[in-house]
């Protein structure tokens, strides 16, 4: 009788491992905004789980990808650019570049700049990246200006705001 309950005890074990190593019960990302006096450009830099991203894209084109592929990658910087984006005074987006991503096990960094711009120039922020896929995701938002930090909030109901 032992022999036969611990296989069963372990299957029961590992697919509860399983379960809990691939699910988390929050979906967050972090965005930090700066200037690099070295450069003159502001940087920004998005830290995303890994497990949320590639669901997304599994989710949007049907079939998973691998994030250190150049397409793959392609595909992402396609949706980081229609999901965020910085606005100066006049309303009109700043043009921001894409600088490139590390990716991990556990997360994908995504690196942009507005070239020969100063963080001071953000009027606005929109922030809206993986909020269309998961209905409870957060994303924070740190911007540093002149040496000041101010930290926002954005949601699906909240995907842009003011930092005046």
């Amino acid at each position: 009788m032992k022999r036969s309950f611990f296989p069963a005890l372990l299957a029961a074990t590992l697919a509860c491992a399983c379960v809990d190593a691939r699910a988390h019960s929050f979906h967050a990302g972090l965005t930090d905004i700066s200037f690099n006096a070295h450069t003159g450009s502001t940087e920004v830099v998005h830290t995303l789980m890994a497990h949320d991203v590639e669901a997304l894209l599994t989710n949007l084109y049907g079939r998973p990808f691998d994030l250190s592929d150049a397409d793959a990658q392609a595909v992402l910087r396609k949706y980081v650019e229609k999901q965020f984006w910085l606005t100066g005074a006049d309303g009109k987006r700043l043009p921001l570049n894409w600088v490139g991503i590390e990716v991990d096990t556990d997360s994908v960094v995504v690196f942009q700049e507005a070239a020969q711009t100063a963080s001071g120039k953000v009027a606005a922020i929109h922030d809206a990246v993986l909020a269309d896929f998961l209905s409870d995701q957060v994303n924070t938002v740190n911007l540093t200006v002149d040496g000041n930090l101010r930290t926002f909030g954005f949601t699906a109901g909240r995907p842009e705001q003011s930092v005046r």
